[in-house]
């Protein structure tokens, strides 16, 4: 990729000038619609599956998708579930896009292959997220990296904008360094966010100790501000942060509002943890702005989409500054010769000590130096 093309990917990750037209009027900015609730995996500490519901129909997506950008929506992010399983995904991508939406997937890669990557690509998504959670699996989580590093090969060249997400919680916490190390190693823009609450405010998993978990956060900050390409903003790492330290933090839930989420079943759901029978052929303008209201749950809300979107609307200068200030740090690193494997080299063996992270790639002292960490296969 060109150097002009690489910088400008750093920037229109961030839909900058989209985002500010949505902050100007009532419409929504983003949905999340459910393509199926089906997945091929079965993590713990994940409340949003089930195998007994069967895929909805393409028309049945496509009638959703035309109501989700008749209300004026400009993002949507196909969610599930895992959305590879659904045999219809790559129509489904290709209408999104033909409807005018930016269209975003997130997949546990598990299901990926280098002719789908290629379809996908064709049918114009443009942001693709990869969840995982160790560089292992675990009784807890199946979503290990050192299973989809070979897949990272596959979007060599590719015009999909990828990164990498992960859960912390005692259970991957010891692994978390390492699945941060190599997605960064790579050029890869990576977060690991702390797991959520159910809809009952359970936790299904162990937490952790909140002083490794804040220290874990503390670090992600740090290294935000360097213009590493840790991909959760700022503002989300600090609110993280204070969840750790039980510190109230002033807002007023958006979701509802600029940002909405359709079950699998076309219902029309506030977030992912709280649920409405309504139909979203049913929803208009002034249901979505009703919800822009503060909320009985919002207290230790764990949903960070939700809370992102709704610091985003209360203070734009400050998040998007933020946000733009730490992305232009990463342009001298594109300036300089590029070091270190990138996302096409990726390889199981890169990793010597998965239970470590200690010792990654070659290093001894937790991962390349920070001006290295940009590698060939760039990502924003």
């Amino acid at each position: 990729m060109k150097l002009l093309g690489k910088i400008g990917r750093e920037f229109s990750g961030y839909n900058i000038l989209e985002s500010a037209k949505r902050l100007r009027d009532r419409k929504p900015l983003q949905c999340s619609l459910y393509v199926t609730d089906q997945c091929n995996l079965d993590c713990a500490y994940c409340t949003e599956y089930d195998n007994s519901r069967p895929h909805p129909s393409i028309d049945d997506l496509k009638k959703w998708v035309r109501k989700i950008r008749e209300l004026g929506t400009m993002r949507i992010a196909l969610v599930g579930g895992e959305p590879l399983t659904h045999p219809d995904i790559v129509e489904l991508v290709r209408y999104c896009r033909e409807l005018g939406f930016a269209t975003s997937l997130t997949t546990n890669g598990f299901l990926l292959t280098r002719k789908l990557v290629a379809q996908l690509e064709d049918a114009g998504l443009q942001v693709m997220q990869i969840s995982v959670d160790r560089m292992t699996p675990s009784a807890i989580t199946k979503k290990s990296f050192k299973t989809i590093l070979p897949k990272l090969d596959y979007f060599r060249d590719s015009k999909i904008s990828l990164h990498i997400t992960g859960v912390i919680c005692a259970d991957t916490l010891p692994e978390a360094q390492a699945v941060l190390e190599t997605g960064l190693s790579r050029g890869i823009p990576t977060e690991v966010r702390l797991v959520h609450a159910d809809p009952l405010r359970r936790f299904r998993v162990d937490r952790g100790q909140r002083e490794e978990l804040e220290r874990f956060i503390d670090s992600m900050i740090e290294r935000k501000r360097r213009g590493e390409k840790i991909h959760t903003s700022e503002a989300i790492l600090n609110y993280q942060r204070s969840l750790l330290r039980g510190e109230h933090v002033e807002w007023t839930c958006a979701a509802g509002y600029k940002l909405f989420f359709v079950s699998a079943q076309g219902k029309f759901w506030i977030c992912s943890m709280v649920h409405t029978n309504k139909h979203i052929m049913d929803v208009t303008l002034d249901d979505l702005f009703a919800n822009y209201k503060k909320k009985s749950c919002q207290e230790g809300c764990g949903v960070y989409c939700a809370v992102s979107a709704s610091l985003l609307v209360e203070k734009p200068v400050r998040v998007l500054g933020k946000e733009i200030l730490a992305r232009a740090k990463r342009v001298p690193s594109l300036l300089r010769p590029l070091s270190g494997p990138g996302i096409n080299n990726s390889t199981p063996e890169s990793i010597t000590n998965p239970n470590g992270a200690r010792e990654m790639n070659g290093s001894t002292n937790g991962g390349p130096a920070a001006d290295n960490r940009v590698a060939s296969g760039e990502r924003a």
